[in-house]
């Protein structure tokens, strides 16, 4: 009898899935979730969570099925620049406004890559808040404050 082998790093990610998947479907249960036609409100939060968990059982299947590489070393550059870079934003798009949040947003993002050097992270980050300016306060026309209050004295 041929015994079992798994892919860690798939394994490891279907179970993730899966695991957040039901979470999810779990939590939804406790909100009205309707009919297809009159949707309550957790009626898509739970056909995501869902799909996830089916997503993650594919992924566990797939793990017995082909060897994958190790799971090699953690980008923790990355996540010590990427992840605070929107809860950033979230805490400060009121108070400062759209465009400094934004630019310091992205600032703060750019330098999770080791090749990014400052006057090239400055520029991208002017590059994508007049890029979003543009398309969301003037294109779009959206209702935001562009300085916040903290801004003005």
């Amino acid at each position: 009898m041929k015994q079992l082998e798994f892919d860690s790093t798939n394994a490891i990610c279907g179970l993730t899935f899966i695991a957040l998947g039901g979470f999810f479907v779990y939590q939804c249960l406790n909100l009205e979730l309707g009919t297809a036609f009159r949707m309550g409100p957790g009626f898509f939060p739970l056909i995501l969570a869902a799909i996830l968990t089916i997503l993650g059982v594919i992924v566990l299947v797939q793990a017995t099925r082909m060897k994958g590489d190790p799971i090699g070393p953690m980008a923790l550059r990355g996540m010590l620049f990427i992840l605070p870079a929107p809860v950033f934003f979230g805490l400060t798009v009121r108070g400062l406004g759209f465009v400094p949040s934004l630019f310091f947003t992205a600032l703060i993002a750019a330098f999770a890559s080791t090749r990014m050097k400052p006057l090239m992270a400055l520029l991208l980050a002017i590059g994508i808040t007049v890029f979003s300016v543009a398309v969301f306060s003037y294109g779009l026309g959206l209702p935001f404050e562009r300085f916040g209050p903290w801004t003005r004295l």
